[in-house]
C-alpha cells in the first residue's frame, strides 16, 4: 500500500501537481535517529505505537565486554575512543557507535554486538586485548 506522502515531490504525467489526500498521522511522522556518542551516560525513552517503550542510548563512557566467552565472564570496561564504524565513514569520524563498531576499552580493543540507539546499552565482544587468567581468551 502506497502512503499517502509517498513521492508527492513529482509531478504527474500530465504536468500538473500532486496535492496530498490528507495530513500526516502521528505514527506516520518520522523520527530522527539517536547516533550515540563517547560522553556522560544519557538515554533518551520512546513512547511506541501501543503504549509500550524504548530506550535508546544519547551517550555512554562505559560498555559490557565479554571477556572469555567459554566462561560467559564479561566486564564493565571504560570505552578510549571509537576506532573504526563499518557502517558509515562519517559515522568513524564523529564518533558515532552502532553494532559493529570497533571500539577502544581499557580491556582491549572490541567490537559492539548491540545496537545502543535502540537497546540502551553497549554490550561488546573483546577482539585483541589482554588474556583472561589461565591462558583463557583472545590472544593478546
Amino acid at each position: 500500500m502506497k502512503k499517502p506522502y509517498e513521492n508527492l515531490e513529482k509531478r504527474k504525467v500530465t504536468g500538473g501537481r500532486r496535492r496530498a489526500s490528507r495530513g500526516r498521522r502521528k505514527h506516520e511522522r518520522d523520527g530522527y535517529p539517536t547516533e550515540t556518542v563517547l560522553g556522560e551516560h544519557a538515554v533518551r525513552v520512546k513512547r511506541t505505537r501501543g503504549g509500550g517503550r524504548k530506550v535508546a542510548l544519547v551517550s555512554d563512557q562505559f560498555a559490557n565486554v565479554v571477556v572469555d566467552a567459554r566462561l560467559g565472564q564479561s566486564k564493565r570496561a571504560k570505552i578510549l575512543r571509537v576506532i573504526a564504524n563499518p557502517a558509515d565513514r562519517d559515522y568513524e569520524r564523529r564518533g558515532v557507535i552502532s553494532k559493529g563498531a570497533l571500539i577502544e576499552t581499557d580491556a582491549g580493543v572490541a567490537r559492539v554486538t548491540s545496537r545502543p540507539s535502540q537497546d540502551g546499552v553497549i554490550n561488546a565482544v573483546l577482539v585483541e586485548g589482554k588474556r583472561a587468567p589461565g591462558g583463557r581468551g583472545p590472544p593478546g
